[in-house]
């Protein structure tokens, strides 16, 4: 699928390359969570010692949101006790977040397990969480097969981090 707009995919790929992005294991998300850049840059909304939130750079809408263990690990049966809550959490957390920031008619939250069921980058976990609103497909889609993104990534970034809920006391 095309995208109407991708002035900022360079600069963000050059940040992650510069960042050691292709680190040991080549995960893209273990190079952006080990970056000592500023989340703007990274586009890392949340994190703590377990799980991220992340934008997703090529989103599928405003706000598309992507949740991670920090550690590198691809399947969700690998995801247990702390690291499973604390993930689970932030899911949590990110549906919130997106609720808050965008107001929208409802939100998708999903994981894509491996290569044939859909995921891009299969080697580490992520949980999507996405705003919709009725309508959001619409004939640019359908037809042009082109999503049109109504807002730059820092815009989305500011809005998710600002709306972002504090931990419970």
């Amino acid at each position: 699928m095309e995208r109407l707009w991708a002035g900022w995919r360079a600069a963000y790929l050059e940040t992650t390359s510069d960042q050691g992005t292709a680190a040991a294991n080549g995960c893209v998300f273990c190079g952006l969570l080990a970056s000592d850049l500023p989340g703007e840059e990274t586009l890392v909304v949340w994190r703590s010692p377990l799980v991220a939130a992340v934008l997703n750079a090529f989103p599928y809408g405003s706000g598309h949101l992507l949740v991670m263990p920090v550690r590198h690990v691809g399947d969700l049966p690998e995801v247990a006790g702390e690291e499973r809550a604390a993930l689970w959490d932030a899911v949590h957390a990110g549906v919130e977040a997106v609720t808050s920031a965008y107001q929208p008619g409802g939100v998708n939250v999903g994981a894509n397990l491996g290569r044939a069921a859909g995921a891009g980058l299969p080697g580490h976990l992520h949980v999507h969480v996405l705003p919709r609103w009725d309508g959001d497909t619409n004939f640019m889609t359908t037809v042009a097969q082109t999503r049109v993104l109504p807002e730059p990534l820092i815009e989305t970034w500011r809005k998710l981090q600002a709306a972002w809920p504090a931990p419970p006391a």
